[in-house]
């Protein structure tokens, strides 16, 4: 009499693969947990910043605006600190995904979009902290202003460094290697300089500045306390100004980005 096989079901089974949210959430903690743990990042994130703020601007009483000099010098090292952060990130997502670590992330549940999802929020948490600690220390060497000026920079300074999260993406990008992260944070120091973030600037320097994709962000951050009027008298940017650049830089990092990924692309 023959017999009839019925099959383990239990052990030919496919294996269950994780569910896509906890890995995301886990995922998202393990790079919150190693870009905090990066010492050397986090000094130019957050170190370098506040050094800044001490040599610049700390304990300065003078009167700017609603608030005072240690706060005008206080905000703009914190958007400083923050643009960094985001740069960095996102700087080295893209770096990872051309490197081959999307190939391993691309065996798991994990989206496209969840992954960039998850490094738009580490680059925003990471940003949050130069911001919190120049804050802090505003706050017990005499920066003074009201509670406006207060959480209304912050909020701009943090919201507004998401820019440079795109800034980040596009040029590690466009640019080859794993130098493309060094080059797109070394690039953020130049721009400072010419966004009248580090040193007030006037004459033709600053109307070279006015185009320059950190000024807008900058004068945005600091439009509680300066209302736009610049140090020196030299002169005033309407909010629409600030806004027009921000918008304006923007749209051309996200296309350099979307211009960088279709070249990757086509050479594969």
């Amino acid at each position: 009499m023959s017999t009839i096989s019925i099959p383990d079901t239990q052990a030919t089974a496919t294996p269950r693969r994780p569910a896509a949210r906890p890995l995301a959430v886990s995922y998202a903690g393990l790079d919150l947990k190693r870009q905090l743990r990066d010492k050397v990042g986090m000094f130019f994130i957050v170190a370098l910043p506040a050094f800044l703020f001490f040599v610049f601007g700390m304990g300065d009483d003078e009167s700017y605006g609603s608030a005072n000099v240690a706060m005008y010098v206080m905000v703009s090292m914190a958007a400083y600190g923050a643009v960094t952060a985001t740069t960095t990130v996102a700087g080295a997502a893209a770096t990872e995904q051309t490197m081959g670590w999307g190939r391993q992330l691309a065996l798991t549940p994990l989206s496209s979009l969840a992954f960039v999802a998850i490094k738009t929020a580490v680059a925003m948490a990471v940003a949050a902290v130069p911001i919190a600690l120049i804050y802090a220390i505003g706050a017990a060497t005499g920066s003074s202003g009201n509670a406006v000026d207060w959480l209304a920079s912050a909020g701009i300074a943090w919201l507004g460094s998401a820019l440079f999260a795109v800034y980040g993406l596009a040029i590690c990008l466009v640019f080859k290697g794993e130098n493309a992260a060094s080059i797109a944070s070394g690039l953020i120091v130049i721009l400072s300089f010419l966004g009248n973030v580090f040193t007030p600037m006037d004459g033709l320097m600053l109307e070279i500045g006015r185009f320059t994709p950190l000024y807008g962000y900058a004068g945005l951050a600091r439009y509680p306390i300066s209302e736009g009027y610049l140090p020196m008298g030299a002169g005033h940017d309407p909010v629409w100004l600030l806004l027009a650049n921000v918008c304006a830089w923007t749209v051309i990092f996200a296309a350099l980005a979307v211009w960088g990924l279709r070249r990757r692309r086509e050479r594969v």
